[in-house]
């Protein structure tokens, strides 16, 4: 994979967070003026989900679009220094089939494998 390629893959999905953080803010600008026209017990709604539980969605949502944003980031930085692609942990190259899925991975397969064990 090129790294035009990898450039064009970071990019989309750069964008693509982008896109969804616009949105997650529009919703929880709808969410506030909510609040400020509903009581402050909105717990006993008996039409769905309160209020609180939709801001603290909609905060979930946005810290993972800007978390995603500052990976991909990251990502371009390392094109530009010539690292991306090398696992930060051993140096092994990432497949380009993980980098394509994510790509903003830093660790190769069998790395991303013994960081998720130890944290279970």
């Amino acid at each position: 994979m090129s790294s035009a390629d990898v450039t064009r893959v970071i990019d989309d999905r750069r964008r693509e967070a982008a896109a969804r953080l616009v949105a997650i803010e529009a919703q929880l600008s709808g969410i506030r003026v909510a609040r400020s026209d509903a009581n402050d017990d909105d717990e006993h709604d008996p039409e769905g989900s309160t209020l609180s539980t939709e801001w603290s969605r909609a905060e979930g949502q946005r810290a993972d679009a800007e978390r995603e944003l500052a990976e991909l980031d990251a990502a371009r930085d390392r094109i530009a220094d010539g690292t991306y692609g090398a696992c930060a942990s051993c140096g092994a190259p990432i497949p380009s089939g993980r980098l394509l899925l994510l790509p903003a991975a830093t660790l190769c397969v069998p790395c991303a494998e013994r960081s998720a064990l130890s944290r279970s």
